[in-house]
């Protein structure tokens, strides 16, 4: 299993992605910049070019000397992401996007609008290596980490599309990020803190979205989870649970083996009580696996043994996958659940499944690609 913070690449031995201004803090930045040969004021002005334009096109940087273009765009703005295939639903909506990565690695995003925010689903890592049986990207296996400006550049290239009145629904900007595409996020800790500090930090620094509209998924490192609270960042945690008892999270979410339900919900509760935020629990219902309403009443034991206000659970409704013996639950069985929880006091909201026709849904970004 991936150590948090570890990188692991695919293709020629040492290969990685070439260094993006994305993956450099301001002060790096300026460091590149005078390395390069040229004053420290052109990172502001790179940086300005890339997240609040929304551009990495050298033609368009006319604040820049045309003899220094090239080169500083070639060195600090490299091309990370290629487009291999878009699919839409909900009349263009909802938009999967493939990427190829420069080592031919493929991963996934989601752009959703709604009426009142677009939110973005990122992947953080190509593949997985987390094995849970029930959902695609684990079954594919881990590829590689990605960095930190290859996780920031589907957003800002979102940002661009909506920008450019290039998704159905008018011009727009990205509101939310959610860590919930293909990886595990706290298995490549390093990248995706990095990501998500260029993401809410201030334009022209960051992308400058609020750290509450951002959300990181775990299935429960628990090491990791309490290295995220100290981070003074104030984003959303969501918890992957999926079953309120070891017997059966150690079959569904094997890294449950190293770190049990209680560990896991006490770094939770412990995340909730350094952030403020309220921790989100999410539950994919899988019929006849761990629908029952007695592991509903578990699960809101559990989660009222540690305190009341500081948990919401989001039930989903399995997204269905290639080759999977398993389904989603029976719509009352759904209901049941949904209403035990909530008679324990647990507020209780079933997920949207956006994309479900178009593989895009939770559990089922696997980065196909036609032969």
């Amino acid at each position: 299993m991936p150590v948090p913070g570890q990188l692991i690449f695919a293709g020629p031995r040492g290969a990685k992605p070439p260094r993006h201004l994305a993956d450099l803090t301001p002060a790096e930045r300026r460091a590149a910049v005078t390395e390069l040969g040229e004053r420290p004021f052109r990172a502001g002005q790179l940086s300005t070019h890339y997240f609040a334009h929304l551009t990495d096109d050298p033609s368009t940087m006319t604040d820049i000397p045309v003899a220094s273009r090239e080169r500083l765009a070639d060195a600090l703005m490299p091309a990370l992401l290629t487009v291999v295939r878009h699919l839409e639903a909900d009349r263009g909506a909802t938009r999967k996007t493939v990427w190829r990565l420069f080592d031919g690695a493929t991963v996934e995003s989601v752009l959703m609008r709604y009426p009142d925010r677009v939110t973005m689903c990122v992947s953080s890592q190509a593949g997985c290596g987390m094995n849970c049986p029930f959902c695609a990207t684990g079954q594919a296996g881990l590829t590689r980490n990605m960095s930190a400006a290859e996780i920031v550049d589907q957003v800002v290239t979102g940002a661009r599309w909506l920008r450019r009145d290039e998704v159905a629904g008018g011009r727009g900007r990205v509101s939310n990020v959610v860590f919930m595409g293909m990886g595990e996020p706290l298995a490549n800790y390093r990248a995706v803190i990095g990501a998500v500090r260029r993401l809410t930090e201030p334009v022209p620094d960051g992308l400058g979205l609020s750290e509450r509209n951002v959300t990181v998924s775990t299935v429960g490192l628990v090491p990791a989870m309490a290295r995220l609270s100290a981070e003074g960042l104030h984003v959303t945690l969501a918890v992957s649970l999926h079953a309120p008892d070891d017997q059966l999270r150690d079959t569904l979410v094997p890294v449950n083996t190293r770190w049990k339900v209680a560990e896991v919900l006490d770094a939770a509760r412990s995340y909730f009580e350094v952030t403020g935020r309220r921790v989100s629990i999410e539950y994919a219902l899988i019929r006849d696996i761990n629908d029952d309403a007695w592991r509903a009443d578990l699960l809101g034991t559990e989660l009222n043994r540690r305190g009341r206000g500081w948990v919401h659970v989001n039930p989903i409704p399995l997204n269905p996958t290639p080759g999977s013996r398993w389904t989603a639950s029976d719509p009352a069985v759904e209901r049941t659940f949904v209403a035990r929880l909530r008679a324990h006091g647990i507020p209780t909201t079933v997920r949207d499944t956006r994309g479900r026709e178009i593989d895009g849904a939770c559990g089922q970004l696997a980065a196909a690609t036609p032969a």
